[in-house]
C-alpha cells in the first residue's frame, strides 16, 4: 500500500487493526502513521485525525472481540515500551532515537498515572473528555461510581483502566440478566463451588453449582439461572495494566446457530470479570432472540 502511494496511488484499501474479510489486510493505523511520519518522502497527507487512532482501535477490538497483539505496530501495548537498558538510555537522552512518532500523536496520554482515589468528579470528567469521550451527565455519574469502586481496590488508575471501565459500564445495552453478586470457593482436593445471585427481568434468582474450576463453577450457576445452554466457544483474558492489583479484562464468545455473541468484562477480580463477560454475552444473545420473535 505504501509503495503504491509513493508511486502515485491516491486511494488504498486498509482496515482498522488489520481486521477484514481476509488475511493480509493492510492496517489503517500503520499506513496512516507511516505517511504522517514520512510525509516528506510520500508527499501526501491523509486528513485523518490521528489522535483518535488508539481509541478507535480499542473500540473495534471491544466490538469484535479480536484482541490486539501486544507487539502490534502503532496500537499494540508494547508499541511505546522500552525494556533494553541501551534502548532506555537512548530514549531518555533523545526520545526520537527509538520513537519516530509520539504516543500523543495516536491519542495516548504521555503521563502514566492520571487518576487516583482522591480524584473528584470534575477531574474525572475532564480526563475522560481529554481521552475523547463525550458522555451524558447520567453516564458520567455511572462511570464515576464505578471509578470510585475501582480506586478502592486499585492504587493507581491508568487511561487503559478508564477505557475498560467506560466500555464495561457505559457502552452496553440494557440488562435482561443483571449480575448482583457471586462467590466462588476452591479447596485443594475438592470440586470448586460457586453461588451466583442475579436478576432476570427484574426478578431475583440465586443458584449454586460446581465446576472444574472456580470460573467453570460460576458459569455453571449462571447457565442454571438463565436456562441458556448455548456453547461457550471463546474465552480470553488479558491484563489491562501491570501490577498485582491490575484489572483483568475477559472476552467471551457464545454461539447460537451461526451467530456469535461477544461479551466483555473488567475487574480486579478475574473471576468477577469472567462472570461479567459471560453475562454480557448472554444479554446480547437474549436481546437477539427477543428481537427475532418480534419480527
Amino acid at each position: 500500500s505504501l509503495a503504491a502511494v509513493h508511486n502515485g496511488a491516491r486511494q488504498v484499501e486498509c482496515t482498522i487493526n488489520g481486521l477484514g474479510e481476509r488475511a493480509g489486510n493492510a492496517a489503517m493505523e500503520e499506513v496512516v502513521m507511516a505517511i504522517r511520519t514520512r510525509k516528506n518522502f510520500f508527499g501526501v497527507t491523509t486528513g485523518i485525525d490521528t489522535e483518535k487512532i488508539h481509541q478507535t482501535s480499542r473500540l473495534v477490538s471491544d466490538i469484535t472481540g479480536m484482541l490486539v497483539q501486544a507487539n502490534k505496530a502503532v496500537v499494540g501495548a508494547n508499541a511505546f515500551a522500552h525494556e533494553s537498558g541501551i534502548h532506555q538510555d537512548g530514549f531518555l537522552k533523545k526520545q526520537e532515537t527509538y520513537e519516530i512518532m509520539t504516543p500523543e500523536s495516536i491519542g495516548l496520554s504521555k503521563s502514566t498515572l492520571v487518576m487516583g482515589k482522591h480524584s473528584g468528579r470534575h477531574a474525572f470528567r475532564t480526563r475522560i473528555e481529554e481521552m475523547g469521550y463525550h458522555l451524558s451527565d447520567e453516564e458520567v455519574n455511572r462511570a464515576f461510581d464505578r471509578f470510585k469502586s475501582l480506586s478502592d481496590a486499585k492504587k493507581e488508575i491508568f487511561d487503559e483502566d478508564i477505557t475498560a471501565l467506560i466500555a464495561d459500564e457505559v457502552y452496553r445495552m440494557p440488562d435482561i440478566y443483571e449480575l448482583e453478586s457471586m462467590e466462588a470457593h476452591s479447596i485443594t482436593g475438592e470440586r470448586p463451588r460457586a453461588k451466583v445471585r442475579m436478576r432476570v427481568d427484574g426478578e431475583r434468582v440465586e443458584m449454586e453449582s460446581t465446576g472444574d474450576g472456580p470460573v467453570d463453577a460460576v458459569y455453571s450457576a449462571i447457565k442454571k439461572i438463565t436456562r441458556n445452554d448455548s456453547p461457550l466457544v471463546g474465552y480470553f483474558v488479558k491484563g489491562i495494566t501491570g501490577g498485582t492489583d491490575a484489572q483483568g479484562e475477559v472476552t467471551t464468545r457464545v454461539k447460537e446457530g451461526d451467530q456469535i455473541f461477544i461479551g466483555q468484562g473488567a475487574d480486579t477480580d478475574i473471576i468477577a470479570a469472567s462472570a461479567k463477560a459471560y453475562v454480557n454475552a448472554l444479554n446480547k444473545l437474549e436481546h437477539w432472540r427477543r428481537n427475532r420473535k418480534k419480527q
